[in-house]
């Protein structure tokens, strides 16, 4: 059986794949008898598929000098500054660089591409060990972790299918997304496995989440880093607002919604707590751990805590506190949230950097941190900008620590909220009926300010798929969700363009591109070396960047 996983270094993620040994994902099938082997095998194996979410150095093995090898946040980054949303810090040493920029890197010829592929199909095959060794009449002991694998399983196809296809499903089924490996898949069939439609692969997704919905019934999970049924009915929501069923994506996220209450102004803005810790809004989380490697090595400068928090500038450590800088929300973006919002607090104003002096700025950081100082080192001694504004404060360092990194950095990272399961209701109810959705929007929009009006958000440039109602929907996801791995996968679904070039933009000189289509570079491509092992493989075009910027874009 080959081998999913690759040892390969940090140096060779950059070179020609003819470098590197590469291997193909698509041998994802293990025995029944093979999974029931050890006593504990199978709950082991169940374990196994969402303890691998994060926390290891899964694609470079015992390289732990690559700072996107954290495992599923990292993807949520790699995604989100495709688009506007963040601008990164500069294009000589941002870590995540060759996304934002359309580098080289994402072409088929080198080894970055095989990391979403490493990746997803490792945590599929997770998923089929589970499935196979349940077998199609399991005991009632092994129905929870069935339903478990199932339910991943469609949100890690879920998440293949929008990242490798270039037209969302309501524009064309037909569209080729990835290849389907089951727990039935032989090798013979892995090796001439075609990319399944989108009409294949979501009715594939669909099926995975009925079988869950049902094995997962009665289900109590341990902790929130585990699906439970109220996850499966999140998934659904997601997929039905993808492929276009409003009426059943308005049922699985008033489903979802079930227990779970929205955040308040006080758990948003927790200086302590801050999005790094569950509590009764999210619905699915993963959490790093003090013996994850991803924390013990480099100093624990390879993980999410590193990239997404910066007040640990007096540990020394972070690639975002103390050495790179920080993912800054677009400034346009900024712009439009009000001031009667209250998650405007989750990112710096840049009127701080007119003040005059250090301790007028220290003073004002004080509203945003219990360690003003070290936000004000970050911005105008480690960030190439030098200025605070823009920088985000919304995911906290684990209880308030700063300057423990070790510490700070076990934190758990949100992989579902509520709040979306609200925003799809309105959505989809919008879709069937304006007026409906435009009421629940505006009740959403008022926990977070109160003096929201509908229609002072409707952005639809350069757009004619997606509706006004929904542009405003779109608004509130985009601050709502911010740097939680929603934006690529929202521009695709509304066929978006992305605008960087425009009057007070902070985006990087010399990628300040204006599309009117989803960008190319959204669409992934297929490590070269996958096509050697799968003959019926046909690999996306290589994206190619604009070459030059665009002219400013007017948004009056």
């Amino acid at each position: 059986m080959k081998k999913i996983f690759a040892i390969v270094s940090l140096a060779a993620a950059f070179l020609f794949t003819s470098c590197i040994q590469e291997t193909n994902p698509q041998s994802s099938t293990i025995t029944a008898e093979q999974a029931a082997n050890a006593p504990g095998a199978f709950q082991n194996f169940v374990d196994a598929i969402t303890n691998s979410l994060c926390g290891q150095f899964t694609y470079n093995g015992n390289d732990n000098t690559s700072p996107w090898d954290f495992g599923y946040p990292s993807f949520f980054l790699q995604r989100d500054v495709m688009g506007q949303d963040i601008a990164v810090e500069d294009s000589g040493s941002e870590w995540y660089t060759t996304w934002y920029t359309c580098g080289p890197a994402l072409g088929p010829g080198y080894a970055i591409t095989q990391l979403p592929w490493t990746y997803y199909y490792g945590w599929i095959k997770n998923c089929n060990v589970v499935i196979a060794a349940a077998g199609e009449n399991p005991s009632d002991d092994r129905k929870a972790g069935l339903g478990i694998a199932h339910a991943m399983r469609a949100m890690f196809y879920m998440d293949l299918a929008r990242m490798y296809t270039s037209k969302n499903y309501i524009q064309d089924k037909n569209s080729p997304t990835v290849p389907i490996v089951k727990e039935t898949t032989t090798t013979d069939e892995a090796n001439n496995n075609p990319r399944a439609t989108n009409e294949e692969i979501w009715a594939f997704i669909l099926d995975d989440l009925n079988k869950a919905e049902t094995e997962l019934e009665g289900f109590v999970r341990a902790d929130k880093n585990v699906p439970d049924v109220s996850v499966v009915y999140g998934l659904k929501a997601r997929a039905y607002l993808e492929t276009g069923d409003w009426s059943k994506a308005k049922e699985f996220a008033q489903k979802a919604k079930a227990g779970y209450t929205l955040m308040n102004q006080a758990q948003y803005l927790s200086q302590t707590d801050g999005f790094n810790k569950p509590n009764d809004s999210w619905m699915f989380a993963c959490t790093f751990k003090p013996d994850d490697k991803n924390i013990q090595l480099n100093d624990a400068d390879s993980c999410w805590g590193s990239q997404m928090i910066i007040e640990v500038s007096p540990s020394g450590c972070g690639y975002s506190a103390n050495y790179v800088g920080p993912k800054r929300i677009d400034a346009h973006l900024y712009s439009t949230i009000p001031a009667t919002d209250f998650r405007r607090m989750c990112w710096i104003d840049p009127a701080i950097d007119e003040l005059t002096t250090k301790a007028d700025m220290v003073a004002a950081l004080a509203a945003y941190s219990d360690d003003p100082n070290g936000l004000f080192t970050t911005g105008y001694q480690v960030s190439a900008r030098q200025s605070v504004g823009l920088m985000p404060v919304k995911f906290r360092p684990k209880d308030g620590e700063h300057a423990d990194q070790y510490a700070a950095f076990t934190v758990s990272v949100p992989l579902m909220r509520v709040e979306e399961m609200y925003l799809i209701e309105a959505e989809a109810a919008g879709m069937l009926n304006e007026s409906e959705g435009q009421a629940l929007l505006e009740a959403f929009a008022k926990t977070r300010d109160a003096s929201y009006v509908y229609g002072s958000h409707n952005e639809g440039y350069n757009s004619t798929f997606a509706t006004p109602f929904q542009n405003e929907v779109w608004w509130q996801r985009r601050v709502e969700f911010w740097g939680e791995g929603l934006a690529t996968f929202d521009i695709k679904r509304l066929s978006k363009g992305i605008i960087r070039s425009y009057a007070g933009t902070n985006h990087i000189e010399g990628y300040l591109w204006n599309t009117t289509e989803v960008p190319a570079w959204m669409t992934l491509c297929f490590v070269g070396t996958e096509a050697n092992y799968n003959k019926a493989l046909v690999q996306n075009p290589t994206p190619i960047p604009p070459t030059e910027d665009s002219d400013p874009f007017n948004f009056n």
